[in-house]
């Protein structure tokens, strides 16, 4: 089905969905549990289809592509520099893949596209004048290699018992809800982080790095300062503090790491058939990345909403916006 069956162009043909931007039935009130239901279950849901195959992808990781504990007894530069090949290598492959099929081969033009312009290829913004170099740039010479670094570190106190570990054997319920909370500390740090982000010193130093995408593309998503990659994947020390296993660890971390291409392909829909296509719930960003103040993080926990910088799409959400910016004598 075509894109005017879900949405509608501007004046500058510029296209966004008719739906507006829901938070789900998590924190609806009275609660719903046959739609709670439906939504952790339900393709798209909490589970399916990204949250169980995270979970998988970092169980896979963890089994194939780490080495064993008590190889990080001692901090190795060359163990980091097998982690760092490892998680470019992921990098690579996931980034890649959402920017070839979107951006070089085009398989949908510009079809559920919000911005229909095509990333900037010669602008003095962007490092190197061009836009994807730019956002590879910084997320493959800063971004993964932080992430790195995180991981590094965590698998030395892992291995030194500086963090507890807990026993899947012993502790399976324990084991599997951890997996559970996962998306919730990676959106609630997200969220906090990204405030602080905004903070105007903190902005202008850092975080404009990562906005000068008003049009983002997969690579934009980890294209940030190194300042901002610092705070950004500060959420994993949080394993300093809740026992868990490395496995969690790795899976917060590769979300972190990767999870930021899905979030910004520019597109609200990936068709995958004539009648067939995949909601991606992807507006909610794509509006903190036109309008820079608005919704700081985008998922089930209504951050936004309770903090008052919520946008859903409306009209009247944007007449909202626009009432606290007079206010503000902006």
């Amino acid at each position: 089905m075509g894109e005017s069956n879900f949405g509608r162009e501007d004046s500058r043909g510029d296209w966004s969905p008719d739906k507006p931007i829901s938070y789900g039935p998590l924190f609806a009130w009275p609660p719903k549990p046959r739609a709670l239901l439906t939504w952790f279950f339900g393709i798209p849901g909490y589970l399916f289809p990204w949250n169980l195959a995270y979970a998988i992808a970092a169980i896979g990781i963890w089994f194939f592509l780490t080495p064993s504990l008590d190889h990080f007894q001692t901090l190795s530069v060359f163990w980091f520099g097998v982690l760092l090949v490892r998680n470019l290598v992921l990098a690579l492959i996931v980034y890649g893949a959402w920017h070839l099929w979107l951006y070089v081969f085009r398989k949908q033009g510009t079809d559920f596209k919000y911005n229909r312009k095509w990333p900037d290829g010669n602008s003095k913004r962007f490092t190197f004048n061009n836009q994807t170099y730019d956002n590879m740039f910084w997320t493959l010479a800063s971004g993964v290699p932080i992430w790195t670094c995180y991981e590094m570190l965590l698998l030395w106190a892992y291995s030194n018992g500086y963090a507890t570990i807990i026993n899947p054997v012993e502790n399976p319920v324990a084991f599997t809800l951890i997996f559970l909370l996962v998306p919730f500390v990676h959106e609630v740090g997200f969220y906090f982080a990204h405030r602080f982000l905004h903070w105007p010193p903190l902005y202008r130093i850092a975080h404009q790095l990562h906005h000068r995408n008003t049009n983002p593309g997969p690579w934009s998503g980890l294209s940030m300062h190194p300042i901002e990659h610092v705070i950004y994947f500060s959420s994993v020390l949080i394993f300093f503090v809740i026992p868990a296993h490395p496995v969690h660890m790795i899976n917060l971390l590769s979300r972190l790491g990767v999870a930021p291409a899905e979030g910004h392909t520019g597109f609200d829909r990936i068709v995958t058939g004539e009648e067939n296509s995949v909601d991606r719930s992807y507006y909610a960003h794509y509006l903190h990345h036109k309008y820079f103040e608005v919704n700081y993080a985008d998922g089930m926990v209504p951050l936004d909403k309770w903090f008052g910088s919520f946008h859903d799409g409306t009209p009247e959400a944007h007449e909202k916006m626009k009432e606290r910016r007079r206010r503000r004598g902006v």
